[in-house]
């Protein structure tokens, strides 16, 4: 049965303090190359899934540029060498037993050392050069805003009308330019069209599709893709060493290549939330209604909500990849045990298009529930109900 997330579940690290970073050496390699050359482009867009280390890599490209001045090229990266961690740590001294510092050697990527000063004041928002542009909070909603507005790009374009108060590069990241409204992103614009001398910015986006065609244009593009299983797995266990090999594996394949969404999946229950929803779906088109009370009662509670939101998108995605299984004829992933053949049964039981009206239909029952504040064990019985319906051959 699902449980709450637990009190003392580590969440994902901050991207701003994270020290390894994994999969993206390529990346890495793109911007030492650029300065090696001395053509550093003056924008570059981030993308890809949320989770995968784009944040990561932005601070991690910061770090590197704010520990070396405009003029100094770096090491020529090793475009034979392995990609950033795809083996080992890199150590935390240099070989002669010096602290590593900078670039460090080529295999090193953009490494910098956690006791550096520049990653010691990025980690804490105390370094001068930089500039952190994010959904600022509503001291009226005590939450959040929803998007990133004019008055936070303006904060940008101060930091880079300023002299660099050590003498070196100015960095802007923006987190997550996507998020921008209108206003937001026609400011950024014009910091683009006019970029200042010996400033960087880094633009980290989910759906870089969201953003202006014009800023799109003046960026330089680095599109990020998911982890591989294993690659994320590591990640996983590097921060959740108690976790046994099969739920690092569970984790990493539920998360698509996210660390960052394995781990905040982890903290909110999340596998104790699929092996109940898989336990439910295994039995359908019969539905063990006392074991899906009883899990609606466990989510709906007022202490519950990143379980909900746990469950709602591990049972959307479940429906959308039974549905691109079944049409690709291949195999379902054995996740956790006997959900492979409840995928096949279920993908079996109804056309596929008809599950296809039924993903959607889910998705736009929970952003209607959201929106009107429906009560969300009466959502998750809904849901429940109508695939258990679908099953049998009938409609809800």
């Amino acid at each position: 049965m699902a449980r709450p997330a637990a009190a003392d579940a580590p969440a994902a690290p901050s991207p701003a303090a994270a020290e390894t970073l994994v999969g993206h050496g390529a990346a890495e390699a793109a911007l030492r190359e650029a300065v090696a050359s001395g053509r550093l482009h003056h924008a570059w867009l981030i993308s890809g899934p949320q989770g995968i280390g784009k944040a990561t890599l932005a601070y991690r490209m910061a770090r590197w540029l704010l520990a070396r001045p405009p003029g100094d090229k770096g090491d020529a990266p090793d475009a034979a060498g392995p990609g950033l961690f795809g083996d080992d740590l890199p150590p935390a001294t240099a070989p002669d037993g010096e602290p590593a510092r900078g670039a460090g050697a080529a295999h090193d990527g953009l490494w910098l050392a956690p006791d550096d000063p520049v990653f010691r004041r990025v980690a804490a928002g105390a370094h001068p050069d930089l500039c952190v542009i994010e959904r600022a909070w509503d001291d009226k909603r005590k939450a959040l805003r929803n998007e990133i507005v004019v008055d936070d790009v303006r904060r940008a374009q101060a930091h880079f009308a300023a002299t660099a108060t050590e003498g070196g590069w100015r960095v802007a990241i923006v987190d997550a330019a996507d998020e921008m409204n209108r206003s937001a992103a026609n400011a950024l614009l014009k910091t683009l069209e006019e970029p200042p001398r010996d400033s960087v910015l880094f633009l980290v986006a989910h759906a870089p599709g969201r953003l202006l065609p014009t800023i799109r244009s003046r960026c330089r593009a680095l599109p990020l893709q998911p982890l591989s299983t294993a690659d994320t797995a590591a990640v996983i266990g590097r921060h959740l060493p108690e976790l046994d090999d099969a739920d690092r594996t569970a984790l990493a394949q539920l998360s698509e290549g996210a660390p960052g969404r394995a781990l905040a999946l982890h903290a909110a229950g999340g596998l104790d939330v699929y092996r109940a929803m898989v336990g439910l779906l295994a039995d359908l088109p019969r539905l063990d209604r006392v074991a899906a009370h009883g899990l609606a009662r466990q989510l709906s509670g007022k202490a519950a909500d990143a379980a909900y939101r746990t469950f709602t998108r591990l049972l959307t995605d479940w429906i959308g990849r039974m549905v691109r299984t079944a049409a690709r004829g291949a195999a379902p992933a054995e996740i956790v045990a006997g959900e492979a053949a409840a995928m096949t049964r279920l993908a079996a039981a109804a056309p596929l298009d008809r599950w296809v009206a039924v993903w959607e239909e889910a998705g736009a029952l929970i952003a209607r529930a959201d929106r009107v504040y429906l009560d969300r064990g009466q959502v998750i019985l809904a849901l429940l109900e109508t695939l258990a319906a679908t099953a049998a051959g009938r409609r809800v």
